[in-house]
């Protein structure tokens, strides 16, 4: 095997198999990229090591994705809540981004990556921060308070099925469900 196959051992590549909707050599290669985002030094114990976040947003992958602070936010299991990921943490969030996770696990972790102020709901705080992510954050991108507001209400009125103001979970699983491009286009390939 490789050279990065020798640094996980064979019950915990299978365990990981067991774990995520990655491959073998996906996880591989998964430990390979989390392995180079750390100093030189470091990369022999990269299995214990956490990588930053700011060295996790210099993956191609996630450096032009609006979200990419949430998604760091949401996959890292970090105590200090900065941010950092563990190789465990890596290996999560790329499960949740391939291809072959379920549009339910999808779902869910879009939905959590989506509520900014991580109160379970999607209120109309988190639609606009959701829609100014999408929009991007200059002038000229920027809509105007009534375009905004116009925009949430909509959005509200589509997915809100129980009429509280907010878009919990299964609302918005339900909203998804009747989105066929969303499952593939939710996705990361490294």
């Amino acid at each position: 095997m490789g050279g990065s196959a020798s640094l996980i051992p064979r019950d915990l590549l299978g365990e990981y198999q067991e774990l995520t909707f990655l491959s073998k050599q996906e996880i591989l290669l998964a430990y390979k990229r989390f392995s180079e985002l750390l100093p030189k030094e470091e990369r022999e114990n990269a299995f214990s090591a956490r990588v930053p976040k700011s060295q996790i947003l210099t993956l191609p992958e996630l450096r032009a994705n609006p979200f990419q602070h949430r998604i760091c936010h949401v996959f890292s299991t970090s105590e200090t809540r900065d941010d950092s990921m563990s190789f465990e943490d890596f290996l999560d969030m790329l499960s949740v981004f391939s291809d072959s996770a379920t549009s339910d696990v999808k779902s869910h972790y879009a939905f959590r990556i989506f509520d900014f102020d991580d109160d379970g709901t999607l209120d109309r705080k988190d639609l606009e921060q959701l829609v100014n992510c999408l929009t991007g954050q200059g002038e000229e991108s920027r809509l105007s308070s009534a375009e905004m507001e116009q925009l949430i209400q909509n959005i509200l009125e589509e997915s809100d099925i129980d009429r509280d103001g907010t878009i919990n979970l299964s609302e918005f699983q339900h909203v998804v469900s009747r989105s066929p491009d969303f499952a593939s286009s939710f996705k990361i390939v490294l």
